[in-house]
């Protein structure tokens, strides 16, 4: 939001604007937006979740590890995805926190590092100490909750999370994250260069995918631990396609 009128500056001037990754708000401010549907992400670890605790979800007790105060942004997008295939009403789409469902513990930020999720899964067990499924914006924040739940002697909580970095992956194929969503940053640059490439060639823009506001760059669900309903890869192909 708050480079919103530079950008317009800039295509008032004339200048190709695409985003990468993280849409502006409002997303129409660039040209194009190239990047993962973070909902989606969100709702492939929801349904894993569900599926994999059978009928125990009804009871569940629901760690929400988030990024910052909840504002529009995929971090909301992901956090909203992950409830809805829970099974969750989440009210008001556009934030996080305003859900009255008995089964979430409550909603921490973690800044999207691993001393923010200790913290905040340090703080959410004191709360409730039967969390038994967490909820976590990223990988490095899964990392951190993990070494909460270690310490309260709690190792056996399913946690699942969204990126697919290669360092998530190798959480995920060791037991630390239950499932994670893996997002592809670098399909998103190549083919955001490549439509500049276009655009400097004849003047055409890139056009968003079918039914959504953005070029979806694709998501898959990383995890060695399938369920039915739920399509997935393994962590070995997870690993062939990982970054970072």
């Amino acid at each position: 939001k708050a480079i919103v009128d530079s950008v317009k500056a800039a295509r008032d001037a004339g200048v190709l604007v695409i985003a990468l990754d993280t849409p502006l708000d409002p997303i129409d401010a660039a040209d194009a937006t190239f990047a993962t549907d973070n909902f989606q992400a969100g709702l492939l670890i929801g349904q894993w979740a569900k599926a994999t605790m059978g009928d125990a979800a009804a009871d569940a007790k629901i760690a929400m590890l988030d990024l910052a105060i909840s504002q529009p942004s995929v971090d909301v997008l992901r956090d909203q995805g992950f409830l809805t295939g829970f099974g969750i009403d989440v009210k008001d789409a556009a934030k996080w926190g305003d859900e009255e469902d008995p089964r979430i513990v409550g909603n921490e930020v973690t800044a999207g590092n691993e001393e923010g999720g200790l913290k905040a899964m340090e703080a959410l067990l004191a709360k409730n100490a039967d969390i038994n499924v967490v909820y976590t914006i990223n990988e490095p924040s899964a990392a951190g909750a993990f070494e909460a739940l270690k310490a309260a002697g709690k190792e056996g909580v399913l946690i699942v999370s969204v990126d697919g970095g290669c360092p998530g992956v190798a959480d995920v194929k060791d037991g630390v994250i239950g499932a994670t969503s893996q997002q592809y940053p670098l399909q998103m640059a190549a083919l955001g260069v490549e439509a500049i490439a276009k655009y400097a060639a004849d003047g055409t823009k890139p056009a968003p995918t079918e039914g959504k506001a953005f070029f979806d760059t694709g998501v898959a669900l990383i995890t060695d631990k399938p369920v039915e309903g739920v399509e997935s890869l393994d962590t070995a192909k997870g690993t062939e396609l990982c970054w970072g």
